[in-house]
């Protein structure tokens, strides 16, 4: 006759190894889970890259020209005040308050100088005010001071040019622009450049 001991102890002992094996089982289900958000993590971090360099190929040197159709320049060239004749008093006064100011090569929309239905977005070098327009000079990278061109002047490189080519300012036009046309986006031309600019172009006034 079976010991009915035996029998208790088994009909005890079986379901509980049973309840400790099954615990085991689900937490390998959950380890396997897991892995969905670790391979959202990865995927993210792959994509990042992308528009990490998207970032950098719009910002450049966080300057760059912008596209203006035909009929906008004609906008913008019936709009200018004029090239400014006058007497200039420069004053370098550059500070981080979100305002183009003296001292600061910005961008803006420069018309011809023989067409200002025409013109073309570039760099240009704020030296000054005439009441509510800024005063500034345009900033090219071409090449004109080795040709002995005297209305150029060496201004060395800046974050301006995404390329980091040399550049240089002309000096026998001064723009005449509006402020709110101006966009902030250019950085600040050092003391000595900016007194060694200002001191060639009020000796030809």
């Amino acid at each position: 006759m079976a010991n009915p001991w035996a029998r208790l102890g088994r009909a005890v002992l079986v379901p509980l190894l049973r309840s400790i094996a099954r615990p085991s089982t689900r937490t390998s289900g959950s380890s396997r889970t897991s892995t969905v958000p670790d391979a959202g993590r990865s995927r993210g971090r792959r994509t990042s890259p992308q528009r990490g360099a998207g970032s950098t190929s719009r910002s450049g040197s966080h300057s760059g020209p912008h596209e203006v159709t035909a009929a906008e320049a004609a906008q913008r060239g019936a709009a200018y005040a004029g090239d400014y004749t006058g007497q200039i008093s420069p004053v370098y006064s550059p500070k981080p308050d979100g305002r183009p100011d003296p001292g600061e090569v910005v961008w803006a929309w420069v018309p011809f100088e023989e067409d200002h239905s025409q013109g073309k977005d570039r760099p240009v070098l704020v030296v000054g005010r005439d009441g509510g327009h800024l005063l500034a000079l345009m900033l090219t990278s071409k090449d004109h001071t080795r040709q002995g061109d005297r209305d150029y002047l060496d201004v060395g490189t800046g974050a301006w040019d995404r390329e980091g080519r040399p550049s240089e300012v002309k000096l026998d036009r001064v723009l005449r622009l509006d402020e709110a046309a101006v966009r902030r986006e250019g950085a600040v031309l050092d003391r000595g450049r900016f007194d060694a600019v200002t001191e060639a172009l009020t000796s030809r006034r």
